[in-house]
């Protein structure tokens, strides 16, 4: 099969957090991901943008360089379009390819709200473009091992689970330049989208859409300090209007692994945890015995401190805990570690296989989080 002829939206040569060559570059650029898919043009700000990326990733001399998304849309070889913007660029940006049936990828959140995520996943109903969406986490090694160990009832139905993380952002009151939006709840990319988002989505994947959930949030830091990472000096302070503490309680849907009424807490704290505490504790509490996943970093995926994810199973009968191994496939570790979740995403859809997530699976979660924080204000 002739390789997917891919465009990426957002590969700039002097992007501020830098996602699309750090998560994506690589294993469209690797010998696997060069099998399976080319990259044949750019699309950013400008032209001349495009052109200073393809030569800044010593891209073919041949890779088109476009300046609007739908120049980009109209050019009839390209197959998938990858946009890797800002949320809020991504329906303007997206949107013209999605009416012209291309197959696309866009990074979570889909939109800055649900108006936007529900215009993007009509359009591509209408037009018939395959959807991509970035909640890679479902495909991660962790999560994808501990649904393994729920569904052979090695610890019996879950009778109810907790997930308490501290993250979001490196620190808790601090952020670069590049990140100052996260004050801005109308730009759609925030802790609660991004940080609770993420882990929000896996929750569900793994233990069933949640039931009733109610949320409480707190705006702890108000005024949010923005620090040249260069100089380290402060070069503003902003008022923030994202809560920096959200605390959910809901129900389980029963279902194979999950006894009828459990019940889920979840807590998520924007900034560090406590010194020499993992970032994520999240446990299982089953009727044979209790599971429980540690993590580094709340990202169970995405950065370098994920390969310590640590997965333990505690046996009621035996009273014992083992230590569940799990790991990445042999041509994910030839990836840097925020590229090979992106990479198997990448990987699946070229095999035609599932299990990815998709612009109606962005929809459903867009409308819950939306749903949840509409009461709230600051």
């Amino acid at each position: 099969m002739a390789p997917i002829r891919t465009a990426i939206i957002g590969l700039s040569s002097s992007a501020k957090t830098a996602w699309a060559s750090a998560a994506h570059l690589p294993y469209l650029l690797s010998t696997r991901g060069r099998e399976k898919y080319t990259i044949v043009a750019l699309c950013n700000s400008s032209v001349d943008a495009a052109k200073q990326a393809i030569t800044t990733y010593n891209l073919p001399a041949e890779t088109k360089a476009y300046g609007d998304p739908q120049s980009l849309a109209d050019d009839p070889d390209i197959d998938l379009v990858v946009c890797c913007t800002r949320v809020d660029v991504h329906h303007p940006t997206i949107l013209p390819s999605v009416k012209a049936g291309k197959h696309v990828f866009v990074e979570w959140p889909l939109a800055q709200d649900v108006k936007h995520a529900t215009e993007l996943a009509d359009a591509s109903k209408a037009s018939g473009s395959k959807t991509i969406l970035g909640l890679q986490g479902r495909l991660s090694p962790p999560v994808v091992r501990v649904r393994e160990i729920l569904e052979q009832g090695r610890i019996g139905k879950v009778l109810s689970s907790e997930l308490l993380a501290a993250g979001g952002t490196i620190d808790r009151e601090i952020l670069p330049p590049g990140l100052a939006y996260f004050a801005d709840r109308a730009v759609g990319g925030n802790i609660y989208t991004i940080g609770f988002g993420h882990l929000f989505d896996q929750v569900q994947y793994i233990l069933g859409d949640l039931v009733d959930p109610a949320a409480r949030f707190q705006l702890q830091r108000p005024e949010v300090r923005i620090r040249n990472p260069e100089t380290k000096e402060i070069v503003e302070t902003k008022s923030s209007n994202v809560p920096d503490l959200i605390l959910l309680t809901s129900g389980l849907p029963q279902s194979d692994i999950v006894q009828k009424n459990a019940s889920f807490l979840y807590r998520f704290r924007r900034g560090q945890p406590f010194p020499g505490e993992p970032a994520l504790v999240w446990k299982f509490n089953g009727e044979k015995g209790e599971l429980r996943i540690t993590s580094p970093d709340t990202a169970l995926n995405a950065r370098p401190s994920s390969d310590h994810v640590k997965i333990d199973v505690h046996d009621f009968e035996t009273d014992t805990v083992e230590r569940v191994e799990w790991g990445w496939e042999g041509w994910q570790d030839e990836l840097p570690v925020m590229a090979r979740g992106i990479g198997h995403v990448y990987d699946v859809f070229a095999a035609g296989k599932g299990g990815f997530a998709t612009f109606d699976d962005a929809l459903k979660r867009h409308k819950q989080l939306e749903g949840l924080l509409s009461s709230w204000s600051t």
